[in-house]
């Protein structure tokens, strides 16, 4: 079961993120990398394919970042951790939320060599539900070092001044561009943090927290499921259906209602008991 110590709640709420050293058992981590292996070679054991395939082995770019999103549809071992009640309810305390639903799920390989991706704030994407904001948990499934690629947090920069989606997000030239224009506007010399942690290790990190990670340098890939958890309360916007979640999440609406679709944006936690069933 995941806790936080009072040290690291503090630190989140003063740094925008903390640092886990632990968050998922050595077994566990071996699960998923098998899972991995199924998913990114077009093997979706539920039937369902995930919303988001970027990547798969024969027919993309070995040298370009692997994504799956919403891999929890397609496999039920990743399901299993993605959907796991303790996340949603250190997610719901840490946010101040009744409880938390998953908005979608990452997973991600970086392999050696692999390009940046750019700094952003997560929540600056998000206009297309209300409330429109995330905590993100980040799963690392291999041990990470700063040279691996690995994600980059900048303590203390969910509270400068919200941002607007811009640059180039897959293999900019300058990966920290728009971060350091927005410290600027700050005043500040961002601090940047790196997620250096071993297997099973990771992170969380409130939505306006700017982060974005550099080329994989290493001898490794760097592998990480990522959680994107919103509130249970949340509801779509529709006159921005267009604009935000483009030709994939608007067709989960429900005609003429605002409500989220559970069988697509599960509650994993409610203060109440509740949460969204899932067969196993």
């Amino acid at each position: 079961m995941l806790e936080l110590t009072e040290v690291q709640t503090k630190a989140f709420h003063a740094d925008g993120f903390t640092l886990l050293d632990r968050i998922i058992e050595k077994d566990q981590v071996e699960i998923l990398r098998k899972a991995f292996d199924r998913i990114f070679s077009g093997e979706f054991e539920t039937g369902t394919r995930p919303d988001e395939v970027n990547w798969q082995h024969g027919e993309s770019d070995p040298e370009l970042t692997r994504q799956i999103c919403n891999a929890w549809k397609g496999d039920r071992s990743i399901a299993a951790v993605v959907l796991r009640a303790d996340f949603g309810r250190v997610v719901a305390e840490l946010m101040d939320w009744p409880g938390t639903r998953v908005m979608q799920d990452n997973a991600i390989w970086k392999p050696v060599g692999a390009k940046s991706l750019g700094y952003h704030q997560d929540n600056a994407y998000l206009h297309w539900f209300k409330p429109g904001e995330i905590c993100t948990l980040w799963i690392a499934l291999d041990d990470i070092e700063a040279e691996n690629g690995t994600m980059e947090l900048v303590r203390g920069s969910h509270r400068w001044r919200q941002s607007e989606p811009e640059g180039e997000f897959h293999a900019p030239d300058d990966y920290r561009a728009a971060m350091i224009k927005y410290a600027k506007l700050e005043g500040i010399d961002p601090e940047i943090v790196p997620v250096v942690v071993s297997e099973g290790g990771g992170s969380l990190h409130h939505g306006w927290t700017w982060h974005g990670s550099g080329q994989n340098t290493g001898s490794n890939p760097r592998r990480s499921l990522v959680l994107h958890a919103m509130s249970s309360e949340v509801e779509f916007v529709p006159e921005e259906f267009h604009q935000g979640t483009g030709p994939i999440y608007s067709r989960y609406a429900l005609p003429g209602s605002t409500e989220m679709d559970e069988n697509h944006f599960p509650i994993i936690w409610r203060s109440d008991g509740y949460r969204t069933s899932y067969p196993r």
